[in-house]
């Protein structure tokens, strides 16, 4: 990759109104700006919901006839609520393509920026405001509706109080969601024109990086399925203030069509969630083994199968609703089905690190715990989609570890480790070494300890969603371990934030462009990069993960690097 000599992109900008302070921030329209604005957005409410998590599982210390109440009965279910819609629509769903996707993406592909700069920030204002507004809705109005919104919980009347008003909490914060929607949608349409139209000269689509594949399936997701639960959530609002029936029963609706509706968007959704880390995942593997990833373009094409399969199995949620024995195997098949591309994906990033060299950096560490832990998701998710054991485990706390071991230590694990990866880049500043491997190892135990543990107690039936549970021996010995497991988990997203902040205040200035030794376009230009990213316009002469072709233009000055020994 080098640069030509027929321009320049850093031409005359025009000054803004804004050019200090919050407001320069705030008000901006560079990329690079935006993601780090949503990453410390999103982290931010990543913190709160680990605390509301940390409670959730405290509160299950201890079985009911002990007399332990950490969170009154009456509170638990808003708990639940706030904890599991930050988690998914304020974290995961914008996840790695909002923070990292925004910064890297025009990076990745040798664009100067997005290709509509003020949609962009107006994405983010709208993730803002809806994030704000459903916060609002559930600590000030009580509703605990769960973060799926399914009747008849969704049918039921909370208020919320505000500057004099009363207001219907559960509207609200249907509103609310319907907001964040759109931001997602946005974002989606902005990254698909980005990189349709924006490829630097002699970047075809098989030169593209992975992580830039994964945000371009997940786009797709993004605008095709997010519209489908957007319209479901102003039904429900539209059933509430109207006498119109859609989903309460009371009104001669059906709550099996809000399921289907909601899966048709939602189960997509986990791989809104999961490519965009998987993505992360193909750029650590390589630069951490120092050679070219084995498999690249069926990875690539695996990130497409993985969306579009994805699309139609929304209905194994549903296998205990008395849908029909055909549309049950039906789905049941496809679930066993989008398990191929994912395990294309597992075998190819096992291959890769075959006799490469290898070397354990802090986000290495964060992308060999992802392999493992979606591992375990991916596998216990084909118990799920096996409709007799599906019977056993549905509604138990199997579903609760299954999916936590997916997004979290999965799509989190992936976010975390792509952060790592980046922060120099990023920040022009390095964090320590010593507390990220630290923080990795708090982490990784503590998950698989509070976790682990719910595999079995789901296998012995107990069910999720419950304030406490029954005085029986499994249940106690487990549910203690796994509350310990929190415990070290806290102390390990302590530890990750603290690490990124004390990188920033404290960490040593670098102007280093390659400090991974890194193949990709991003890492070939400045530290932190430039308004427009690249000096000149950007030529595309080898595939992005062609180790040799590197190191040849390393020696012939074409590219920054420093090759490790």
């Amino acid at each position: 990759m080098e640069p030509s000599q027929s321009g320049s992109y850093l031409q005359s900008h025009t000054s803004s109104r804004w050019t200090k302070g919050f407001m320069s921030w705030f008000m901006s329209t560079d990329h690079k700006r935006i993601g780090i604005m949503y990453g410390v957005s999103m982290f931010s409410f990543f913190g709160l919901a680990v605390l509301l998590g940390f409670f959730i599982k405290l509160q299950k210390l201890f079985p009911a006839a002990s007399g332990w109440e950490i969170i009154p009965p009456e509170l638990y279910g808003s708990f639940f609520t706030l904890h599991a819609v930050i988690m998914i629509f304020l974290f995961i769903v914008p996840g790695a393509p909002a923070i990292l996707g925004n910064f890297f993406l025009p990076l990745q592909i040798g664009a100067k920026d997005v290709a509509f700069p003020r949609v962009n920030l107006l994405s983010y204002w709208l993730y803002l405001f809806g994030a704000v507004m459903a916060v609002a809705g559930i600590v000030l109005g009580g509703a605990d509706t769960g973060w799926t919104f399914t009747p008849p919980y969704s049918v039921t009347t909370k208020t919320i109080s505000l500057f004099g008003f009363t207001v219907d909490s559960v509207s609200w914060m249907l509103v609310a969601t319907f907001i964040l929607g759109w931001g997602t949608i946005l974002t989606g349409i902005n990254f698909i024109v980005t990189i349709h139209r924006m490829r630097a000269e002699g970047m075809t689509f098989f030169k593209m990086p992975l992580f830039t594949w994964s945000i371009y399936a997940t786009s797709w997701l993004q605008v095709l399925a997010t519209p489908v639960v957007g319209i479901t959530l102003l039904m429900i609002v539209i059933e509430r203030i109207l006498p119109v029936g859609f989903f309460d029963p009371a009104k001669g609706g059906d709550p099996i069509l809000f399921q289907h509706l909601f899966w048709i968007y939602s189960h997509p959704a986990v791989y809104i969630m999961i490519l965009p880390s998987m993505g992360l995942i193909s750029e650590i593997i390589p630069t951490n083994s120092q050679k070219s990833i084995f498999g690249y373009k069926s990875i690539a094409i695996a990130s497409c199968s993985i969306a579009g399969v994805g699309y139609l199995l929304w209905a194994h949620h549903m296998f205990t609703t008395g849908i029909s024995d055909f549309a049950a195997i039906l789905f049941s098949f496809l679930t066993f089905l989008v398990a191929i591309p994912t395990a294309i994906k597992v075998f190819n990033w096992t291959a890769t690190l075959y006799k490469g060299s290898i070397v354990l950096t802090p986000p290495m560490l964060f992308a060999l715990a992802f392999i493992f832990n979606f591992s375990i998701g991916g596998l216990t998710g084909m118990f799920l989609g096996s409709l007799s054991t599906d019977i056993h485990l549905h509604d138990t706390d199997f579903v609760v570890a299954h999916f936590h071991y997916t997004m979290f230590g999965g799509a989190a694990f992936g976010i975390i480790a792509g952060i790592y990866h980046y922060f120099s880049k990023m920040f022009g500043k390095m964090y320590s070494m010593k507390w990220a491997n630290r923080s990795f190892i708090f982490m990784f135990i503590g998950f698989n300890t509070l976790y682990f543990p719910m595999l079995i107690l789901g296998f012995f039936g107990m069910p999720r969603r419950y304030h406490t549970y029954p005085d029986i021996p499994v249940y106690n010995n487990l549910q203690m371990l796994s509350t310990f497991g929190s415990w070290i988990l806290v102390t390990g997203v302590v530890l990750v934030l603290g690490t990124w902040i004390h990188g920033l205040i404290k960490g040593k200035r670098t102007t280093e462009q390659n400090p991974w030794n890194s193949s990709t376009l991003e890492w070939q230009t400045a530290t932190p990069p430039t308004l427009f990213n690249f000096e000149e316009a950007v030529v595309v002469t080898r595939e992005p993960y062609d180790y040799h072709g590197f190191r040849e233009d390393v020696k012939n000055g074409k590219a920054a690097g420093v090759i490790h020994d």
